[in-house]
């Protein structure tokens, strides 16, 4: 069957940069937005990953194109954008998807190195995107952006405090430039995922295993009777949630949440007492 062209879902023709889109929830996010027709950018730091599943969309017929993005980088930032409004003429939807998790410590022993890597990274990076790609929808007074947030961000989770703190801020910067980017029809959302079985959350995973003295396998059972609908979310049920902030269907959307989780507002149960220090 094909796509219906009239449907408000579509998003025929518009330029969409996604970053960390190399793999995981980018991935899905940017098959998901070629795929109701908008012709595609993959931004993600793997330069030759994002080469090759570019090429595997293309494949099947979808306007997806790659280029090496760096979203810690502020001049490679401005830069990348500066070729996108040179090559394309406009930018329409910007996801910013591209983070970093962090190592599972409490915060006591969180070291500056680790604070730091997570916020440059999750937080400062997707500023650097907003900034950039800001200025450009305000000239052209129209425009899309999506964040992805975290359920940590709005429900913080033990053992992770940059993390949480990294989408805690994406989640006020979205609410922000929602306001001061209104008045020139620019819309800007933030999505908030649960637990999805990523190559991410499977680090993420063995690593609270480890801290609660359970198998990996206990820690998933956990993790998805914790969830009301039952199981753990697929990249694919976070990007349609992207791709309707996205599309005109959501015309009148702007400054939101939108959590993407199953039910699950948050996990907030304290780790275990650790062995006194010496």
């Amino acid at each position: 069957m094909s796509a219906d062209p009239s449907s408000p879902h579509r998003i025929d023709g518009l330029i969409a940069v996604v970053t960390g889109a190399a793999q995981g929830l980018g991935l899905a996010i940017a098959e998901q937005l070629a795929r109701d027709g908008a012709a595609v950018i993959i931004a993600d730091r793997q330069e030759d990953k994002a080469q090759e599943v570019a090429g595997q969309l293309r494949a099947h017929g979808l306007n997806v194109q790659s280029t090496s993005l760096d979203v810690a980088d502020s001049a490679g930032v401005a830069a990348f954008f500066d070729r996108v409004v040179r090559d394309h003429g406009r930018l329409d939807i910007l996801v910013n998807n591209a983070g970093v998790g962090q190592a599972i410590l409490p915060v006591v022993d969180l070291s500056d190195e680790e604070w730091d890597r997570v916020l440059r990274v999750t937080l400062t990076g997707t500023f650097y995107c907003c900034r950039t790609a800001g200025r450009v929808m305000e000239r052209q007074e129209s425009g899309c952006i999506v964040n992805i947030a975290s359920i940590n961000g709005q429900n913080p989770a033990a053992l992770v405090a940059a993390y949480n703190v990294a989408k805690a801020g994406v989640i006020n910067l979205t609410k922000t430039l929602a306001l001061e980017l209104a008045p020139y029809g620019v819309r800007v959302n933030a999505v908030s995922p649960g637990p999805v079985y990523t190559e991410f959350n499977r680090s993420n995973m063995l690593q609270r295993s480890r801290s609660l003295n359970i198998t990996e396998e206990e820690m998933i059972e956990r993790v998805r009777k914790a969830i009301p609908l039952g199981r753990w979310g697929e990249p694919i049920d976070i990007a349609r949630g992207v791709a309707f902030l996205c599309s005109p269907a959501a015309g009148w959307i702007t400054g939101e949440v939108l959590r993407v989780s199953g039910g699950l507002e948050g996990v907030s149960a304290s780790p275990p007492k650790r062995a006194k220090r010496q």
